[in-house]
């Protein structure tokens, strides 16, 4: 009987992380494909989430709003690209190599925040940071971006 609870326990919570868009997928090429299946946009944040302000202001003021979770799971599919420094959020090797290749690719500048708006098809549409504006001025913004 444990087992079956156990099993429904992991069941549900694989349902729970697939149907969620807010969660970040771990690689460009996984995004890409998600979007393209599900007809949206890529979201692609390069944070500092433990040493940027702008990026802890950003993700605080606006993408952990309901507002903001809300049209991310109707029209983007979110990939965070994180550099933490603090040693207890290190990343595993592996993602802080994806990490860096994705930087490599998209923000050789080092900016952080930095969010670019992909197609499916990686074509870059555009890029924004953190503005200090409201949740619903920032979906505007992104918006305007993708020619929503």
């Amino acid at each position: 009987m444990r087992k079956i609870a156990q099993l429904a326990f992991v069941f549900v919570c694989i349902i729970v992380i697939s149907s969620t868009n807010t969660i970040a997928q771990s690689n460009l090429d996984e995004a890409l494909q998600k979007a393209k299946m599900e007809n949206k946009h890529v979201f692609l944040n390069f944070s500092g989430s433990d040493w940027c302000r702008s990026c802890i202001l950003l993700k605080k003021t606006i993408l952990d709003t309901e507002e903001f979770k809300k049209f991310a799971d109707e029209k983007l599919v979110i990939l965070d690209v994180d550099f933490p420094r603090l040693k207890k959020n290190k990343l595993s090797k592996e993602q802080t190599a994806i990490n860096e290749a994705l930087a490599a690719r998209y923000n050789k500048k080092g900016q952080f925040p930095t969010v670019l708006l992909l197609d499916s098809n990686a074509k870059v549409l555009g890029k924004t940071a953190y503005k200090k504006i409201s949740p619903e001025a920032y979906i505007k913004h992104i918006k305007s971006i993708i020619k929503e």
